[in-house]
């Protein structure tokens, strides 16, 4: 098993376009894409924001 690359939680809003606060709220709504807590840090592995992103597509 291959450990995931993790991001912080800027990096990850900025692999996603938004601000780094929307995924803060995001986490405490209980939405937005699965992360990790690592003691008090929160990451975000690519491979989880990848399925997010596909999660959201809209397809006509």
């Amino acid at each position: 098993m291959t450990t995931p690359q993790l991001l912080r939680e800027i990096d990850a809003a900025a692999y996603l376009g938004l601000a780094p606060k929307t995924l803060s709220r995001w986490r405490w709504a209980g939405k937005g894409p699965k992360f990790f807590r690592l003691g008090s840090a929160v990451r975000y592995s690519v491979q989880e924001l990848d399925k997010f992103i596909v999660s959201g597509a809209v397809v006509r």
